[in-house]
């Protein structure tokens, strides 16, 4: 477990510190270590061009079959009739979702109209968390570790194994019961039948409500939204089993859990089936929405869900290329880490020089990618990519004159 997460509140509690000492690592070993971190800063540094330079070439050809899917999509104002004249093109419907059957889990005699029901299953169990500190003591390196222990309700088996101290911390091996997620074999909306792609994205789990269901048998307990492997839901013990379901696409068949879930879809229509459209960009559209909405109204939520992950991406480009600068430039800090002022002024200009250089290059990379589709734009890209470079230049005191 991550030291950076605190144990939430659990029925049992204790912790032990480990203090262990540690070599001052020499010259030379401080310059191998450094030459390896060199090498990933190397593979960082390249895939960041790979990162930046597809990118651009992804979101112009996101945007572009977003723009054709939008020329072309045919509005379907009856869903409850398949047209023939529409076979093989690109369709737009709103309307509530419909499943032949219910869903059903006869363990726990739960049943209920939905396109996806899930049951999720959660052991109490033993965490392990750790924090550590680093000090240096009668001219030593040595680091104190805090292990903190604590019982929590977990969806995944947790290895005790790996404790640092197991004696009194043993988690069961394996879940009594396991977690299983069931789909609706037929999804559809109207006349149509969703294809397993677009019910793969019908995706807002909402937690059923227990209220008023007995247990399915004496050895349970019904407390809250939960089904409990034990009659002290309250006080449980490490190794006991609560059981939690949800639902996710609700068909309306009834009024139980709430109303129909009421979806918009672009897709391409294949007799009474809808399923993926190849556009002349070569990007597919296979579009589903959790509300009613127009076919504008979802091409403009893909544009600006394009948009936002294309700047994710940049982000992300520029991230791994200043790390991978920063690594590759660190043996430099290296050299001179014996000698505390010159080490500061070293660090904070290898900082410095990464961001240039990082800012500069990303930038570059953009517009290569973006130079074949946009010239005008890439030039603009271009000129701007080197004003980081000068504005650093200018910084530089000039040289005294002897």
């Amino acid at each position: 477990m991550s030291a950076a997460n605190q144990p939430s509140q659990g029925q049992r509690k204790d912790q032990h510190v480990k203090v262990t000492s540690h070599r001052n690592a020499g010259f030379l070993e401080r310059l191998s270590q450094t030459s390896g971190g060199m090498l990933i800063g190397i593979g960082l540094f390249a895939l960041s061009f790979y990162v930046l330079f597809t990118n651009e070439g992804r979101a112009l050809k996101t945007a572009a079959s977003l723009d054709e899917g939008l020329s072309l999509v045919v509005p379907l104002d009856n869903i409850h009739s398949v047209d023939p004249q529409n076979n093989g093109k690109l369709v737009h419907l709103s309307g509530p979702l419909r499943t032949p059957q219910p869903l059903n889990d006869p363990n726990y005699r739960i049943s209920v109209h939905a396109a996806k029901l899930k049951r999720e299953v959660e052991m109490y169990q033993w965490v392990e968390y750790q924090e550590s500190r680093d000090y240096e003591e009668n001219g030593e390196r040595k680091t104190e570790t805090t292990y903190t222990y604590n019982t929590e309700w977990k969806s995944e088996v947790i290895n005790s194994r790996n404790f640092d101290k197991e004696i009194g911390h043993i988690n069961p091996s394996a879940m009594a019961v396991e977690s299983v997620t069931v789909v609706a074999p037929d999804v559809s909306v109207g006349s149509f039948v969703l294809s397993k792609s677009l019910v793969d994205k019908i995706d807002n789990f909402k937690k059923l409500s227990l209220a008023g269901l007995p247990p399915p048998d004496f050895f349970m307990t019904t407390d809250g939204d939960y089904f409990y492997h034990t009659q002290n839901p309250r006080r449980p013990e490490v190794g006991d089993v609560r059981v939690s379901f949800y639902y996710a696409g609700l068909s309306g068949e009834g009024t139980y859990p709430g109303p129909t879930q009421v979806v918009s879809i672009v897709a391409r229509q294949k007799d009474n089936w809808l399923v993926s459209y190849r556009t002349k960009s070569g990007d597919v559209l296979e579009i589903l929405y959790l509300e009613e909405l127009s076919a504008q109204e979802v091409f403009e939520k893909e544009q600006e869900s394009n948009r936002l992950k294309t700047w994710a991406l940049r982000v992300a480009g520029w991230l791994l290329m200043f790390l991978g600068i920063s690594l590759t430039i660190q043996i430099f800090h290296t050299l001179v880490d014996w000698l505390p002022l010159v080490r500061e002024l070293v660090s904070l200009g290898l900082k410095l020089f990464a961001f240039s250089v990082a800012t500069s290059l990303s930038l570059l990379t953009i517009a290569a990618g973006w130079l074949f589709y946009r010239p005008l734009i890439a030039t603009l890209l271009a000129a701007l990519a080197i004003v980081p470079v000068i504005l650093a230049r200018t910084r530089v005191p000039p040289k005294k004159i002897q």
